[in-house]
């Protein structure tokens, strides 16, 4: 596999792994009878959405899909899991040159955009890990322990190598 590919195959994994990881954190949230922090759920349906969404422009997929979806974090598991299906697919297959070529999409504002796969991949794991991040910060501030999520951490653990 072509050292920029696998770069992407790596991102994409971590960013699998830390999606997870965050689910996992806002579940424990709700043990002991509380709940998750609303804003935190929202933000993580926003993750999987949003994911699916790129996904859906990339594979000219005409399936509507929601950027910031009601799911609660059932829903949310079931979403996370098949973006990563499909994101892993879509690698396996991909020729170093596929990175470069020009996507073309409207956004959810009628625009239209052109950029390259590699530039969408970077985006949709850049995007993921903001929205983590906010994710951290509100469990925490909510008396719970946030997911740590850090790539770095996620290569220690042999997660991504």
């Amino acid at each position: 596999m072509d050292g920029l590919v696998a770069h992407h195959h790596r991102m994409l994994a971590w960013d699998d792994w830390a999606n997870r990881e965050a689910l996992a954190s806002l579940r424990a949230c709700g043990k002991g009878g509380e709940r998750a922090p609303a804003k935190s759920v929202r933000w993580l349906a926003h993750i999987a959405g949003a994911e699916r969404l790129w996904w859906a422009r990339v594979a000219r997929d005409k399936e509507p899909v929601p950027v910031w979806p009601e799911w609660d974090l059932d829903e949310c598991a079931e979403r996370i899991e098949d973006v990563a299906r499909r994101w892993a697919a879509r690698l396996a297959s991909l020729s170093p040159d596929g990175l470069l070529a020009p996507i073309a999409y409207v956004n959810s504002k009628g625009e239209s955009f052109a950029n390259s796969l590699g530039d969408v991949l970077t985006h949709v794991v850049a995007h993921s890990a903001y929205h983590r991040g906010q994710i951290a910060a509100d469990v925490r501030a909510a008396g719970f322990e946030p997911a740590y999520t850090d790539f770095i951490h996620c290569v220690r653990q042999g997660i991504v190598r």
